[in-house]
């Protein structure tokens, strides 16, 4: 896996402060706009080492995203944390490795990012 972070995120204000937060930490970003877009982007790229992946989008959602991504044996390993608005109950049924709620702390999600890509560095 790649040491790149891949932000799969509708809401173009939160995407865009993910991402400079991420990348003022010395991450490369990808940022897409709906599943389908990450999709496409993961078939032609290498692969990140953690996917923050909204829940509720426009095209492709977030469960229909993780559950394509479960069917591709290379994908099902990339960590995904989930980042969502919705409650507790609705985010369970995505298999993430880990929930965020919005509104998001940056310092949670730079210790989350932190956590998952050093794993994936050693």
């Amino acid at each position: 896996m790649s040491h790149y972070i891949l932000i799969v995120e509708d809401d173009t204000a939160l995407r865009e402060s993910l991402r400079d937060a991420l990348e003022l930490e010395g991450y490369q970003v990808v940022a897409a706009e709906h599943g389908k877009a990450a999709l496409d982007h993961l078939s032609t790229s290498e692969l990140p080492c953690v996917i923050l992946l909204d829940l509720m989008m426009p095209v492709m959602d977030g469960n229909t995203f993780r559950t394509e991504m479960l069917k591709q044996q290379n994908l099902a390993a990339i960590p995904v944390v989930l980042i969502t608005a919705a409650g507790s109950q609705m985010a369970a049924k995505v298999s993430a490795n880990q929930v965020l709620h919005k509104p998001l702390r940056m310092d949670a999600v730079v210790d989350v990012v932190k956590e998952h890509c050093s794993t994936a560095q050693a």
